[in-house]
């Protein structure tokens, strides 16, 4: 077997430690974790982890940056596939359903990092800037398939973008509040009213001619 180069073992440390602590931190929580509890389950010492990320939080932005690359990629696949908007909004909300159920433990982690931000004001705004990055670039691909939804958005795509995480994070914590109550298929609903409003908003009002009296459309 061939010997690891020193770039390959790092990535390979990395991914185990990641692995590790989504273990640690689904069992445990946050704030009881502690570092030497996920270099011990991924097998490494404290120094190891160090090596690595500088912190709990830093681990999880890592963590995060993946979750919203994977993200990125499915929306990004929707919008590429020249379907009717209601198709496209329907198969984006069932992938994220699906994302949801693969992984339950995840979307409690991600609330409780995010219980964390607001004690910590560094990590806010590191979390906020991922946020930022990663509607900024939903926002654009809006833009590029405005076509989708009638021409010209009748809002800001930024403003699309905020709305559509909202709904998602909206549905997230409905999902492990009230799981007896919350259909699988209602992000998918929720994000077709919403496109197919918007939609409707994008598309030109029909002229209206009045003459002699009679209003004709």
């Amino acid at each position: 077997m061939a010997r690891l180069t020193r770039q390959e073992s790092k990535a390979q440390t990395r991914s185990k430690l990641l692995e590790a602590a989504g273990k640690v931190f689904a069992c445990r929580g946050l704030q009881r974790a502690t570092v030497d509890e996920v270099a011990r389950e991924a097998g490494y010492t404290k120094g190891a982890f160090y090596a690595n990320f500088k912190s709990k939080e830093d681990l999880f932005l890592t963590m995060l940056d993946e979750r919203f690359a994977e993200r990125l990629d499915e929306i990004e696949r929707v919008l590429d596939s020249g379907a009717p908007v209601e198709d496209q909004a329907r198969q984006a909300g069932r992938d994220f359903s699906e994302y949801l159920a693969a992984d339950p433990t995840w979307s409690r982690l991600f609330f409780e990092f995010a219980v964390q931000a607001m004690r910590d004001e560094e990590f806010r705004r590191e979390l906020v800037t991922r946020h930022r990055r990663i509607r900024a670039r939903i926002a654009e691909g809006f833009e590029a398939h405005a076509d989708t939804v009638g021409g010209e958005l009748p809002i800001p795509a930024e403003h699309v973008a905020l709305m559509s995480h909202a709904m998602a994070d909206g549905f997230a914590l409905a999902r492990i509040l009230e799981p007896e109550d919350v259909p699988d298929d209602m992000f998918e609903t929720m994000l077709a009213v919403f496109f197919t409003g918007l939609a409707t908003l994008s598309a030109p009002a029909s002229p209206t001619v009045v003459r002699a009296g009679v209003r004709s459309e």
